[in-house]
């Protein structure tokens, strides 16, 4: 936050975090954002500002998936594109699982529990879904459609619901097509819906994640037809793909939009424009073209509200002592998670246990298809992590230590062979994600490390530290070069790439480090950003007595 917080001014990205197609609402003085979670939960994250620039993570909306099938993780399926709304003193977010349907959590206080999710028209390729409620009562829906399920797109659609926002009450209704060449708009997708002077007003993405563009739809009927027009691009910036998102107004009447750029391997991160209006379309940005298409700030005036929100934990940070054996609000599972997944370590104040479970039921479980992988979003260009870890719980076959995702990913940790025998490992994965193999990098004799340090090997297995470094080949370069970007144009020509040091006993001194090989940079994945995780995953198929590594802290420091 410290970088884009400068006073009177603010800076873009507001949040460099993968938080994939924001919505925004206010309700009082206070502003709310939510975004997709896919397959990771708790999902629907619940972020909050007083200023529109500053933001707390401090709930989630949905503990875990409904549909039991999610207890594997089923990657970039699962809770699409939110919608959060506030409407005769209830708080409501919709959401699209496009293999499902749509869906409605609701509750009267958003930092409490949300109610049970509802689903309220079932169907595949049903995305992106908008609640409205009209002036005379009646509610709608406006939303997108997903190709890859029902085999068309660049369409938005309607249909009725019932005003608790439980039930669809009427068919579904196309409302433009964008693939009309009378007014082309490849790709329209995310619709938001708003009601100005008379008229029904979508704003909506179109062109594509990396390198669309936002577009407004205006009409007096919200059935249409629709009038449609291109209201920001990137323009002469290096801001790609700038689109999805949410217009919120200020207590004094000024109207901004938050919005994503898709960064590749770090996800979809969020930024901050200006609204102005001219002749009943809103400008986004500044520096409008002769069409009135504005383009993304880079500084700006910060929104004209006072801010007292306590940002002494943003709830965005990955460092974490584990207190009472609870994960901070940053972490996630990568499916559905449950109690025996974790507990709190006896005796010990800070530090979680993890169960070397095999939550795959496979013989040969792999980390993409474990529910059990705890992880965190990246919130720096380039960092330094540190997670001290206890591996002497583990029985044979378990395995435990850290990870890195993205398109594929790659991981570090200790495996308990024998009785006595451990190994330190490095793998990559290979394969698509219904397919997804793990291949060996290095294996190494843990008790010939100790031996070279003068260590027992029981004594070593308590105190491991892992250095997980995120750097960039170029040391100059700092991670506020790395901010304000284009996706396609990565500074020195390439991105930051992770190694992997290991420390073992109570010194952390260069000596006893060990440099395990690693030179990762994440690929894209679809829809979701790389992320780091620990871990801890067994063989054994049917385990009454589980192993486990104790965790005892994780630090990250932004380089």
């Amino acid at each position: 936050m410290s970088y884009s917080d400068l006073g009177s001014k603010f800076r873009n990205p507001i949040i460099f975090a993968d938080y994939s197609d924001p919505d925004v609402i206010r309700v009082g003085d206070t502003y709310y954002l939510t975004a997709s979670s896919f397959n990771y939960t708790p999902g629907l994250p619940i972020l909050i500002s007083k200023d529109l620039v500053n933001w707390k993570l401090v709930n989630y909306a949905l503990n875990n998936i409904k549909e039991k099938r999610f207890d594997i993780p089923r990657h970039s399926e699962g809770v699409w594109a939110p919608a959060i709304r506030y409407h005769e003193g209830v708080f409501y977010i919709f959401y699209g699982m496009p293999d499902e349907g749509y869906y409605v959590v609701k509750t009267k206080d958003p930092l409490g529990k949300w109610d049970e999710p509802v689903c309220l028209l079932e169907g595949k390729g049903l995305i992106d879904c908008c609640p409205f409620w009209d002036d005379d009562g009646k509610a709608y829906i406006i939303h997108g459609y997903a190709k890859s399920r029902i085999g068309f797109k660049s369409i938005l659609g309607i249909f009725e619901m019932s005003p608790d926002g439980t039930k669809a009450l009427t068919e579904d209704h196309f409302i433009f097509n964008g693939n009309d060449p009378d007014h082309p708009a490849v790709t329209i997708e995310g619709p938001k819906v708003y009601k100005r002077d008379g008229y029904y007003h979508i704003w909506a993405p179109a062109g594509g994640v990396t390198d669309g563009y936002q577009v407004a739809l205006r009409s007096k009927n919200i059935y249409g037809p629709y009038e449609i027009k291109e209201v920001m691009h990137t323009g002469n910036t290096v801001i790609n793909g700038p689109h999805q998102g949410a217009l919120v107004d200020t207590v004094n009447g000024d109207e901004w939009f938050i919005h994503f750029q898709d960064r590749g391997l770090y996800g979809r991160i969020c930024h901050l424009q200006p609204v102005t209006w001219k002749d009943g379309w809103p400008i986004i940005g500044s520096n409008p073209d002769e069409n009135g298409c504005g383009e993304p700030v880079y500084e700006y005036t910060k929104p004209n509200v006072s801010n007292d929100l306590d940002l002494e934990d943003t709830g965005l940070f990955a460092s974490d002592d584990f207190e009472n054996g609870k994960y901070n609000l940053a972490w996630q599972w990568l499916g559905n998670h449950y109690d025996s997944f974790y507990s709190q370590i006896p005796d010990k104040k800070n530090g979680i246990r993890l169960y070397a479970l095999n939550t795959s039921s496979e013989n040969e479980p792999v980390i993409w298809k474990s529910a059990n992988v705890l992880t965190q979003k990246l919130i720096y260009p380039m960092f330094e992590m540190k997670i001290k870890m206890d591996a002497s719980g583990l029985n044979i076959g378990d395995r435990a230590g850290v990870c890195m995702t993205g398109g594929q990913y790659m991981a570090a940790y200790i495996e308990r062979v024998s009785d006595e025998k451990y190994i330190i490992k490095t793998i990559h994965s290979e394969g698509t994600d219904s397919d997804k193999k793990e291949v060996a990098d290095k294996a190494i004799d843990f008790s010939k490390i100790c031996y070279n340090y003068e260590l027992a090997a029981s004594d070593a297995l308590k105190d491991i530290t892992w250095t997980m470094t995120f750097s960039h080949s170029d040391s100059s370069l700092k991670s506020e070069d790395m901010y304000f970007q284009n996706v396609h144009n990565p500074l020195g020509d390439e991105n930051p790439s992770l190694k992997i040091k290991l420390n073992i006993g109570a010194s952390d001194n260069e000596k006893q480090g060990l440099d395990l090989g690693a030179n990762y940079t994440p690929s894209d994945h679809t829809w979701v950003g790389a992320k780091i995780g620990i871990f801890a995953i067994s063989n054994n198929i049917e385990n009454s007595h589980p192993g486990y590594a104790d965790f005892i802290s994780a630090n990250m420091e932004i380089l």
